[in-house]
């Protein structure tokens, strides 16, 4: 993979992750009102819930990653595995990004 398609999907990735997260629970908490239940509220703790979802959704499953951290331990393809790692901070990036709109917007963490 050139850098040029790694910085896409390194990209790609990052806002897949905030996708999930943003749009699920934003969709989720549609559910919840039309279900009667209190929307902000079922917003923010689906937010939390799909945390680790948005993360596999965005990496592409975790079985690709292990193989491609086996690949580079194994193997002695250390630039593979710093790839996979710098993806799934890219991940986890874009779930935190959405998880801190998600508590900006709905402000269940004020007491």
């Amino acid at each position: 993979m050139s850098a040029e398609a790694f910085l896409m999907t390194f990209i790609k990735v990052y806002f897949i992750a905030f996708g999930v997260l943003f749009g699920g629970a934003i969709i989720g908490g549609l559910g919840a009102y039309l279900a009667g239940d209190a929307p902000l509220t079922s917003i923010f703790r689906l937010a939390n819930k799909l945390k680790i979802w948005a993360l596999v959704a965005a990496i592409g499953g975790t079985f690709d990653t292990f193989f491609s951290f086996e690949r580079g331990l194994f193997e002695g393809q250390t630039k593979d595995v710093v790839k996979q790692f710098l993806l799934i901070v890219s991940a986890m990036g874009g779930a935190q990004t959405g998880w801190l709109l998600i508590s900006w917007l709905t402000q269940e963490h004020v007491s």
